[in-house]
């Protein structure tokens, strides 16, 4: 179907049949044992391992076409695997069958005076649409996650990781039938083309609960433009780090080179570096230094290019702008407030650190910056479900509803209300 541009009939008799199976699996999946669901993972971590060489060849073919296409370096690397991030796939499904099953767990229980226990119960979210571009790990986590907390997941991988994701997808799905789950729990759809994305947004109310986008700009605008179902999700990842004029220098160096250019491609990558004016001529340059010396062009105010001649110029829209590449915007600002403000006023409400000793700046910037994910000496780059502790992720959200932040298995559920009697009426 990849040959020609499908009509609504055509995209419809592919994915109505995906449709129907994902609910049917995700009654059974709300009933089945953690035990069961971790015996399907394990199976898929081994399977991963297993078939390396099989996911490797399937990814070449990818990366072939992809550097025929011109792809950018940032999208090269977000497609690229290698032995190390196979292995990290693996060990993040087996991180995911350690986390305690969010399913059926009693977040409050009180009991009326009528004598009525009420509890409030996390449970399974249903179907979850998860629509992803260039990164192929995606498949993984993403299958892995709503299968620990009892969704069924529909996954539509992007051309560009076609070859790879449908490797790691065969992983799943051997998992699930070694466990004896419903193999339509983790689907993966079957056509690259275009019209399936639209048709998963506005054509699937029926099957779907939730979307999840994970890709570039252009996607997630379309996907909260065009989807007549919840979406959990970020739109950009532009992110700051506040040097402040207590920071200790050498930490600054490092953590802002860190945030910056560790991965430029992923989205909590430092986009902006922010100095406090009242130590712009001790903590600027050394900084500053660093990411001209380590590759990275720098694009700053007067402040900052008066402390390097190698600097260019920004402009007003460098300060909105999610570069996903060794770029980085740079400017003086007036103190912790000043910092504040200008995340205010440019951010994305995704992910900022500050760097200080002073404890009550640190405070400050913590409870005044209203992004889903707020550092103190640290980087941005942590900004990750793994490194969180919560196993694979499915994304950050940049939602205040439902789920903000990394989301792992906690957000991929909803709740419900039990409610025991003993014959009690309402007067």
């Amino acid at each position: 179907m990849s040959g020609h541009s499908a009509s609504v009939a055509e995209i419809g008799a592919v994915m109505e049949p995906i449709g129907r199976a994902a609910v049917a699996a995700a009654r059974v999946l709300a009933g089945v044992s953690r035990d069961d669901k971790n015996r399907a993972l394990n199976a898929a971590s081994v399977a991963i391992k297993a078939r390396r060489s099989e996911i490797l060849a399937a990814n070449e073919l990818d990366m072939r076409a992809a550097r025929a296409r011109g792809l950018t370096h940032a999208l090269l690397d977000r497609l690229s695997l290698d032995d190390k991030r196979i292995a990290a796939m693996a060990q993040g499904v087996e991180q995911v069958i350690e986390l305690a099953d969010p399913v059926g767990t009693v977040i409050a229980e009180w009991t009326r005076p009528n004598g009525l226990v009420i509890q409030r119960v996390r449970v399974p979210l249903g179907v979850i649409g998860i629509i992803y571009e260039s990164r192929p790990n995606v498949t993984a986590d993403a299958g892995v996650l709503c299968l620990k907390a009892g969704n069924a997941a529909i996954l539509r991988a992007g051309s560009e990781s076609r070859h790879s994701s449908s490797a790691i997808h065969q992983c799943l799905v051997e998992g699930l039938r070694k466990a004896g789950l419903p193999e339509a729990s983790i689907q993966l759809v079957p056509t690259i083309d275009r019209a399936a994305v639209g048709y998963m947004l506005a054509g699937m109310t029926d099957y779907i609960d939730v979307i999840v986008p994970r890709g570039g700009k252009s996607l997630i605008e379309r996907v909260q433009k065009e989807a007549r179902v919840p979406v959990i999700g970020h739109l950009e990842g532009n992110c700051h780090v506040y040097v402040d004029k207590d920071a200790d220098v050498n930490m600054a160096v490092e953590i802002v080179k860190n945030a910056k250019l560790r991965r430029t491609g992923i989205c909590g990558a430092a986009e902006t570096v922010l100095f406090d004016r009242a130590s712009a001529g001790t903590h600027v340059a050394p900084v500053v230094r660093a990411l001209l010396d380590a590759g990275c062009e720098v694009r700053g105010d007067e402040g900052v290019r008066h402390a390097d001649n190698r600097v260019h110029t920004a402009t007003e829209n460098d300060w909105y702008t999610e570069y996903l590449d060794s770029i980085i915007a740079a400017k003086v600002v007036d103190g912790v407030e000043g910092a504040i403000e200008h995340i205010h006023r440019y951010g994305s409400a995704h992910t900022e650190s500050i760097v200080t000793e002073n404890a009550a700046a640190a405070e400050r910037f913590l409870s005044g910056v209203d992004s889903a994910i707020v550092l103190h000496n640290a980087s941005t780059q942590f900004a990750d479900g793994g490194e969180f502790g919560m196993g694979a992720e499915i994304g950050i959200s940049t939602d205040k509803f439902h789920a903000r932040g990394p989301v792992g298995v906690e957000q991929l559920t909803s709740y419900k209300y039990v409610v025991r009697g003993r014959g009690q009426l309402r007067p």
